[in-house]
């Protein structure tokens, strides 16, 4: 376990393995580091992994009463900086992409790719942007607990059901608000992650690993781009939650040693191969 302090608030991470470029999990809205305890002890065999909870988050305390996309990409880079990696390329859950993207941005080629992990990366559907307005109304526990159902839909693992009821089930109502009131706020801002994406100059190598949703135009339309953004890679997984790693964990890790070996030269993932 080691620590930083941003605004005076103690934000906790851990950081395990060794071998660069580092690692950064990043989770998402309302979910704990927790959510990578499968998958970084694969991919900490060949890279050091930095494994954060984010303010307010696990064992992370909040800066203040309220706190935003801004201050959640300035803990990052406190991380980064408390850690002493030249390069990181950060393994971003769902919305936690946004944060991914805005890191690069600003840390250029310390950031030499991404890897995104089961994101919206298309234009949002009407269904979503209402549960996220939700989110923010009296409604958000009926909100929430629609998307932990779509999250969980024909999911058989155990293992999963209780990660989405006790860890992200234990967030109130500020911080599903809080949350919802920021992930609005991106799309709105950008339109999709994709495009965002594709606004970055330099391009910046990226992988999409994904479950959900079962749907061939979703891949369909990841594919189209990558076709003509030839930086972008994009892989369907054969997994049924919003959680892969959870499910998956050894053959995601694959998938991303070999991402980062096809893409920065780094040293093959030394494990079984993928499924599928």
């Amino acid at each position: 376990m080691a620590e930083t302090r941003v605004g005076g608030a103690r934000i906790r991470y851990d950081d395990v393995g060794q071998g660069g470029p580092a690692l950064l999990f990043i989770p998402g809205w309302c979910t704990s580091r927790e959510v990578f305890r499968k998958l970084v002890p694969w991919s900490s065999m060949l890279h050091r992994a930095l494994v954060v909870d984010l303010p307010g988050h696990g064992e992370s305390q909040q800066p203040g009463p309220d706190f935003d996309n801004t201050t959640v990409v300035d803990t990052l880079r406190a991380v980064i900086d408390a850690s002493g990696a030249r390069q990181v390329v950060p393994v971003a859950l769902s919305h936690g992409g946004w944060w991914a993207l805005e890191l690069r941005r600003q840390l250029g080629s310390r950031i030499p790719a991404l890897v995104l992990l089961d994101w919206l990366v298309l234009e949002p559907p009407p269904p979503f942007l209402q549960a996220v307005q939700a989110l923010q109304s009296s409604q958000w526990r009926q909100a929430r607990d629609g998307l932990f159902s779509l999250w969980l839909q024909g999911v058989g693992s155990p293992d999963v059901v209780r990660f989405v009821r006790d860890d992200m089930g234990s967030f109130g109502e500020d911080m599903w608000k809080r949350a919802g009131r920021e992930i609005e706020k991106v799309y709105t801002r950008y339109g999709s992650p994709l495009e965002a994406l594709a606004t970055l100059s330099p391009p910046v190598p990226t992988l999409h690993l994904y479950a959900q949703p079962e749907d061939t135009a979703w891949l369909e339309a990841q594919r189209s781009f990558a076709s003509s953004h030839p930086w972008f890679q994009v892989q369907k997984l054969p997994a049924h939650s919003h959680f892969p790693l959870l499910e998956l964990p050894e053959e995601m890790a694959v998938r991303l040693g070999r991402f980062l070996e096809s893409t920065l030269g780094t040293p093959p993932a030394g494990l079984a191969p993928p499924t599928t």
